[in-house]
């Protein structure tokens, strides 16, 4: 299978860096929209079929293989079967928890998370939440999630005030995604973690991030940072037609999760065919 092109030249020279140098290289990825298809209900969701094991064959020919995600770091190594995956490190609470050789690790939550967990409900049903809108408790957040409404953006923006209030009165921060607005502790996102993994990784490392979502920019600006100072890296847009701004901002475009899978497969293959 043939690696695609990146539309950017130091996309396409990041990409190229990470295949002549994979032993430096740091391959880092969302979960949910990239390496795992979105459903109506977060609990559902699963890799995509053959990325767990192109991830398997990955980990041991790249420096870092790292998954950044919003949710508990244990649920996406549950849902993602990335439990046996050697070399891997998953980020769990946009950085907050740390899944490694696997035990995780991760300060206390804010008090602020339990005020929303208390509040929330009834916050939902004053604000006039359209049916099919339900509450997801990640344990250190709490997101709500409009997939499931018969019009899924007029039920989001009906709760963007009010759940922007509730955030400031728990001193939390808010995270705007598809469909899906979160209430989370401040402090940290995938940028910040990023950047965190790369400082850790080899001299000279390339970078690659994929992601799907408005949570994803953040990472997609540390690369640019990074760059900025002279490290290769390369941006990867997990396409939807939800989201359209890390499309405009992305080195290369792939379709959803099965164009992430087939690049594990391309990325697998043009690093092999080096050796």
């Amino acid at each position: 299978m043939p690696l695609p092109e990146p539309g950017s030249e130091a996309g396409a020279a990041a990409l190229d860096r990470i295949v002549r140098r994979p032993a430096d290289a740091v391959l880092s990825f969302d979960f949910d929209g990239t390496l795992a298809p979105i459903v109506s209900d977060p609990s559902d969701a699963r890799a995509y079929p053959g990325v767990t094991a192109e991830l398997s064959r990955l980990a041991p020919l790249v420096g870092r293989l790292v998954i950044i995600t919003g949710r508990p770091a244990a649920v996406a190594v549950e849902y993602g079967g990335l439990a046996d995956v050697a070399n891997i490190l998953v980020l769990g609470h946009y950085g907050f928890e740390r899944w490694e050789y696997g035990g995780v690790t991760a300060p206390d939550p804010p008090a602020g998370v339990g005020l929303v967990r208390e509040e929330l409900p009834e916050l939902l049903r004053r604000s006039g939440a359209h049916d099919g809108t339900r509450i997801e408790d990640k344990g250190r957040s709490l997101a709500v999630h409009t997939r499931g409404a018969a019009d899924p953006d007029a039920a989001l923006e009906t709760l963007r005030i009010p759940l922007a209030a509730l955030a400031q009165r728990a001193g939390l921060t808010v995270e705007p995604g598809r469909r899906v607005i979160e209430l989370r502790p401040a402090g940290m996102d995938k940028g910040s973690a990023l950047a965190g993994v790369v400082a850790d990784a080899a001299e000279g490392a390339a970078v690659l991030y994929a992601g799907d979502d408005l949570g994803d920019l953040a990472a997609f600006e540390t690369v640019e940072r990074l760059r900025d100072r002279g490290v290769p890296g390369v941006t990867v847009c997990s396409g939807s037609d939800e989201v359209t701004e890390l499309a405009a901002r992305a080195d290369l475009v792939v379709d959803g999760p099965q164009g992430v899978a087939e690049l594990l497969t391309s990325l697998r293959e043009a690093i092999a065919a080096q050796v």
